[in-house]
């Protein structure tokens, strides 16, 4: 018998010592892993402390992986809780199904202001004409602040540039679309602004909103006002950076914002990342105007990168248009990126951001709208550099602009049924619908506390009525233009921006009107403003 068990040891040896062999090559292997000497002591503890404990959490586990690993259709495979259906009983539900409209059906109200857009029969510029009636007026619509839309010497330019080059780049930047006449525009607007390097896009809107998230990342601290325009909060959002908004043009509220975020920083012990301030220059919504050295100071204190949409002030105020760097003196270097409009200043297509070297090399790499999309068309580049030497050049394009724009103004500040929140050299300014009766001022329900800078809500916003102002200030824009003068009101995208906008008539003043157009033009819409408002009193 003894010689049997040594024959079945001798038998079974080689089995245990593979089985020994491979508990050693899976104790090597989970040791390797990280984090497996903690999952060891906790089974170990566990264990002792409990063993049932240990064999229960091992049956979980792998239930948990056996039920991860099924599915519905695999473990039923007879099909025999699925709802059989006839040819005929498909037939009619396909018949009875009606998809979801692709978009809602537009309102009456709506069909009406498509209608009545505008259209011009030939060039843009300040007297055009109007295909659906053939009238020429006024247009105190478009953002022609300088009056460059239809320069002659511009035009001539374009013309050139079209027999050499053709009419598109057919390409990218970055791969095939970049001539020489780009860099050249780039090199004119760093060499007019002051920075060290400017990179140009090819359109306007996707200009900020490709700069923010070029350099803003997740885990990054963006601080943007609360009055930002549309296409700020897009790049705000794309960004996915940690965001905190502070009160509309109010930079005490600002730094009250950025002390907060210090000091939580600080009771949390959180790295440090990169940090930016957002905001405008002249604000697209209502044509406020940041104060700027005061912006340059905060931001030096507290350690920020400042990101400055400049693209209603670029070409609007300033000796010879520079924006508000020229207006306050503050020298463009310490601006870290200034984004500006081409469309707007220069009267040709898209908006270009100026900074450092690194700033604009970055985005020839980073910067989405650019890497993307086709670049402008050349005739456009060699056009914009035009404007640039134009307004070089000719200083009296801007103290004309100011002279009209203080004409325009003293004329309708003193009307008691509208309130104009714009600054008063903002060549773009918004009129507001002043209420009936005054605004009972009741204790702040808050306290007195400050806006929640996690929130894009002030904690007190304005209440008015949207649809009852817009109808208003529709029916003056349609009684100006019986007298001759196009004026607007500012389009929104109700329901799409973070925070919806008060309705406003916008009127935009451009360097191409004569002191005596703009005394028409004032009087015709201060009469328009008194007889669709003053029915109300």
């Amino acid at each position: 018998m003894s010689s049997a068990m040594a024959s079945t040891s001798a038998n079974l040896e080689p089995l245990f010592s593979f089985l020994a062999q491979s508990y050693t090559t899976v104790e090597n292997g989970f040791n390797r892993i990280p984090g497996s000497a903690v999952i060891a002591r906790y089974v170990k503890s566990s264990h002792q402390n409990d063993p049932g404990r240990t064999v229960l959490e091992l049956v979980l586990a792998v239930f948990a992986i056996w039920t991860l690993l099924q599915s519905r259709t695999r473990a039923d495979k007879d099909g025999k809780n699925f709802i059989q259906f006839t040819e005929k009983e498909i037939d009619e539900l396909v018949n009875e199904w009606t998809p979801e409209p692709l978009a809602e059906s537009l309102s009456p109200q709506e069909q009406v202001e498509l209608d009545t857009v505008p259209v011009f029969a030939g060039a843009q510029g300040p007297r055009p004409k109007l295909a659906n009636s053939g009238k020429t007026v006024l247009n105190f619509t478009g953002t022609n602040f300088t009056g460059l839309a239809g320069n002659d010497d511009i035009k001539n330019k374009a013309i050139e540039t079209l027999r050499k080059y053709g009419l598109g780049s057919c390409g990218p930047p970055g791969f095939y679309g970049t001539t020489d006449v780009h860099l050249d525009l780039e090199r004119d607007l760093a060499d007019f602004l002051g920075t060290e390097a400017a990179i140009v896009y090819s359109q306007g809107f996707s200009t900020i909103s490709s700069v923010i998230p070029a350099f803003a990342k997740r885990g990054d601290i963006i601080v943007a006002d609360r009055g930002v325009n549309f296409a700020i909060q897009k790049g705000v959002q794309i960004s996915r950076s940690t965001v905190r908004w502070f009160d509309h043009n109010d930079l005490k509220s600002l730094e009250d914002v950025l002390e907060g975020i210090e000091k939580e920083r600080k009771k949390k012990k959180a790295p440090l990342t990169k940090k930016f301030i957002v905001t405008e220059g002249i604000f697209e919504k209502d044509g406020q105007m940041v104060d700027l050295p005061k912006l340059i100071e905060i931001k030096y204190k507290y350690k920020y990168r400042l990101i400055l949409d400049e693209c209603i002030s670029f070409g609007a105020v300033g000796r010879t248009g520079r924006g508000l760097t020229e207006l306050f003196n503050v020298p463009a270097s310490q601006v870290d990126m200034l984004v500006g409009s081409v469309a707007n200043g220069l009267a040709s297509c898209g908006g270009f951001c100026a900074g450092s070297k690194y700033v604009a090399y970055h985005q020839r790499i980073n910067g989405s709208a650019f890497v993307f999309s086709a670049s402008m068309p050349p005739l456009l580049s060699v056009s914009a550099s035009e404007g640039v030497n134009i307004l070089r050049n000719t200083p009296s394009i801007l103290s004309t602009l100011q002279e009209n724009v203080r004409l325009v103004r003293s004329v309708l500040d003193r009307l008691d049924c509208i309130s104009i929140p714009s600054h008063p050299a903002s060549p773009m300014f918004h009129i507001h619908v002043r209420p009936n009766t005054p605004t009972l001022q009741l204790p702040s329900a808050s306290g007195g506390k400050p806006s929640n800078p996690n929130s894009i809500l002030p904690r007190d916003p304005p209440q008015f009525d949207i649809e009852l102002e817009e109808r208003l200030l529709q029916d003056v824009v349609d009684e100006a233009l019986t007298q001759g003068v196009l004026i607007t009101r500012a389009r929104r995208l109700r329901g799409q921006e973070m925070v919806e906008a008060r309705p406003s008539i916008r009127i935009a003043v451009s360097a191409a009107f004569s002191k005596k157009e703009c005394e028409k033009a004032a009087n015709v819409i201060k009469a328009a403003l008194v007889k669709v408002l003053g029915k109300r009193r």
